[in-house]
């Protein structure tokens, strides 16, 4: 059963910092790109970063980067993807998911989803 198991959100204050999980197991995630996305009240899902399978590339939206970086460790059975964000704004406030990125494309999410993970940001 594929499983992806968000946590780390919380409440900080805009300027802070907070590291995102995504615990990823059930299937051969190794192999796949995996990314991150969010979701803040009122607005659709939106693509915030992505990693390749073996962690050679990243990619941004252009809102975050400079501040979030994505890593990601394939050593265990359980392949691990972070999101380290800094300098946090309010517009970052939402909830943040995990997901396999769909082959050939950087920024398209594909399979199913976790619960996600709160982040709100306070000015």
């Amino acid at each position: 059963q594929v499983q992806l198991v968000e946590s780390g959100g919380g409440l900080v204050q805009a300027g802070g910092s907070l590291r995102l999980s995504c615990a990823a197991s059930g299937r051969t995630f190794s192999k796949s790109a995996m990314g991150w996305f969010r979701q803040a009240p009122g607005k659709e899902r939106e693509f915030v970063a992505a990693i390749s399978w073996n962690g050679d590339s990243t990619y941004y939206a252009d809102s975050v980067k400079g501040r979030f970086t994505i890593s990601r460790d394939n050593a265990k059975k359980t392949v691990t993807v972070y999101l380290q964000m800094n300098s946090l704004k309010p517009e970052d406030t939402g909830v943040y998911y995990c997901a396999v990125i769909k082959p050939g494309t950087v920024d398209s999410p594909f399979g199913s989803w976790g619960q996600g993970t709160q982040v709100t940001v306070s000015s």
